[in-house]
Order: structure tokens, then sequence, then C-alpha cells
């Protein structure tokens, strides 16, 4: 399969441009199942499955505590590398005092997208009704990369994959690069030599 997005990027039905399919890194957050022998994933599964069901490729799947260091560490790695198109986190989204990972992965964003947070709390106040208001998901652009930033449950990482991203990260990843496709990306070697 190509890995350069040249060779990816193409346009829809109504001319804009999208890079298909899409290469993915997914960063669960977790101390507990960090800490496990054999932890299970299933918010990771989840959004693994719901990228997969629709053709598109995962590149890298990390594991790490909540912390705000190794947040960022490993979502900075991915963002970087030429080969992942669109990140993904998934927990510590929420209100306790470890929940840090709205802050660890907003501190790269280059710009937000605000629309993500108020659409899934939109859609989870359908499903869990006044809890929604707790979730603290968000999404931005790094490094040129969409990074989307789930809670933990199987059940947000499904709406969030199926209704919203999914659909729409073909466009956002062809918009976001579409500066590059005439360029040289200067901003990616000037990153990773932070």
């Amino acid at each position: 399969m190509a890995t350069d997005r040249s060779d990816r990027r193409s346009t829809d039905d109504h001319g804009h441009d999208v890079i298909d399919p899409l290469y993915v890194g997914i960063v669960t957050v977790s101390t507990s199942r960090a800490a496990a022998e054999d932890p299970d994933d299933p918010g990771g599964d989840t959004i693994q499955e719901c990228f997969e069901a629709e053709g598109h490729e995962i590149r890298e799947r990390v594991l790490v505590r909540d912390d705000y260091s190794s947040i960022r560490t490993a979502v900075r790695s991915l963002v970087a590398r030429r080969d992942v198109d669109v990140v993904l986190t998934t927990g510590g989204t929420g209100v306790t005092a470890d929940d840090v990972s709205p802050e660890a992965t907003s501190s790269l964003f280059e710009r937000d997208l605000p629309g993500f947070g108020e659409l899934f709390r939109s859609l989870s106040w359908e499903e869990v009704g006044t809890r929604a208001m707790a979730s603290r998901a968000t999404a931005g652009i790094a490094v040129d990369t969409p990074v989307f930033c789930l809670p933990g449950s199987t059940g947000a990482c499904e709406t969030a994959c199926e209704e919203l991203i999914v659909p729409e990260a073909p466009h956002l990843v062809g918009l976001a690069t579409r500066h590059q496709q005439d360029a040289t990306d200067q901003s990616l070697s000037a990153y990773q030599s932070e």
C-alpha cells in the first residue's frame, strides 16, 4: 500500500481533497492497563474495528498511563510520522485529577477543531443524558495531522468514530495536508528536532 499521501490523494463527489485509505495511530490512556502484564484495550479495539471496517489501516497502537508527559510524547511521536494521517486517543477525558488527555493533546494543536467536541457531546446527550457534560473530548490539528481525544468507553469510541470521525477524517486529512501537495513540508523536520 502506498505510504506517500500524494498516491492516496483524490477528490470526492464535491471536488474536495480526500486521503483514502487513511493510516491511523491510536493511543490508549490508562494507568491500570499500562501496568498490566497482558492488558485488554476495548477502546482501542473499537477504534481499530471502526476504521478497518471502512478500509483504513492501523499503523501503530500505543498504551500509556494517565500522565501528561507520556500522553504528549506518544501523540507527538505519531503526528511526526509521515505514515500516520490521523491520531486518536482514548481515555483520560473526564474530570478526575488524572484525566489530562485533553491538556496533553491540545498543547500540540496548531488549530483547534471545536466542532468535534460540540457534536460529540450532542450525540452523547442522546445516549447518556446529562453525563455528557463531563466529557472533555476534543480535537485539533497538530503537524498537519487531525488528532481526536476520545473517552475510554467503547460506546463513546464507537459513537465518535462511526458518526463523526471515520466519515469526515479523509476530508480533514486532505484539507490539513493540501498545502504539502506542491511544497516541501518543512514543519515536520523542524518538529522532530525539538
